[in-house]
């Protein structure tokens, strides 16, 4: 297990992808320093490789969501590079920042869909943006729909679905033109036990097709059992980044049924307990 030790002193070395796979995401020494002086990152250097699932942890206020607008360039780094597929996004015209976005997914807490569009417009709309023709759209939209459980859905409005529901259509319409990373900011912040599960096997589904994805999140159960890589933050500084190593790779189905039984959840959705009520989670 790699791991970068807590020092509030010294910037950490740079972190590189692991494997030998190319680095889709590379920050170099990034700085960003609010109005008014609050530094939100502190000379952060990270390297995500492409096909990598990687869990973004760390306490409110720690620079998680400034670093995901970063990677989007909805903010402008102060000093220090970030680079996608190799190209620095600080040195693109602002005219090519939507073509970055769409080659970027991105799943939000609050799902922002349009209420008054149908679950497949939702879908659709994110296609019909980037210039999609009519039959791409055909194709592509219930196909992505199957994907994330929702086939027979298509014709609901935002508001006859579950929470859950909501999110995956969320995750449907950042996946819909299968673009090479997601990032997914606390995707199952607001759900269920069951209901988050099935948004994380989602992911690692997606991430299986060969899409990298970065998961911002505060549920920290759900980090240590899904045993992918894990950066912390920690006052605007990298202070961890480790992979747990040793797992097999599983199917879906099974990554869902361990990832129940590590949590001690049951099917309804409660927490499984030994008969003196302490969960059975290990």
């Amino acid at each position: 297990m790699a791991r970068l030790r807590r020092n509030k002193n010294r910037a950490p070395e740079p972190v590189r992808s692991r494997g030998r796979r190319a680095p889709i995401i590379e920050l170099n020494d990034v700085t960003k320093v609010y109005p008014g002086g609050h530094m939100a990152l502190d000379r952060v250097s990270l390297s995500i490789g492409r096909g990598e699932f990687v869990f973004l942890v760390g306490p409110t206020g720690c620079g998680k969501s400034t670093l995901i607008k970063t990677l989007i360039r909805e903010l402008d780094v102060t000093d220090g590079t970030v680079r996608i597929a190799g190209r620095d996004i600080g040195q693109m015209p602002d005219k090519k920042i939507p073509q970055l976005r769409r080659n970027i997914g991105t799943v939000f807490q609050d799902f922002k869909l349009l209420p008054n569009r149908t679950v497949y417009d939702n879908v659709a709309y994110a296609l019909q943006v980037i210039g999609a023709s009519r039959a791409e759209i055909r194709e592509q939209v219930p196909a992505t729909l199957r994907l994330v459980g929702l086939s027979t859905k298509l014709h609901n409005f935002p508001d006859q679905l579950s929470g859950g529901e909501q999110q995956r259509v969320a995750v449907a319409r950042a996946f819909v033109n299968h673009p090479p990373l997601m990032l997914a900011d606390e995707p199952s912040g607001n759900l269920d036990p069951v209901t988050s599960i099935g948004i994380m096997q989602l992911l690692y589904r997606i991430n299986k097709t060969g899409t990298t994805v970065v998961v911002v999140t505060h549920d920290r159960e759900m980090v240590d059992n899904m045993r992918r890589r894990v950066v912390e933050l920690y006052e605007g500084r990298v202070v961890r980044d480790e992979v747990s190593g040793g797992y097999t790779e599983e199917s879906t189905t099974e990554f869902g049924m361990r990832m129940q039984a590590e949590m001690g959840v049951g099917a309804n959705g409660e927490r499984k307990t030994n008969g003196h009520g302490h969960s059975l989670a290990r």
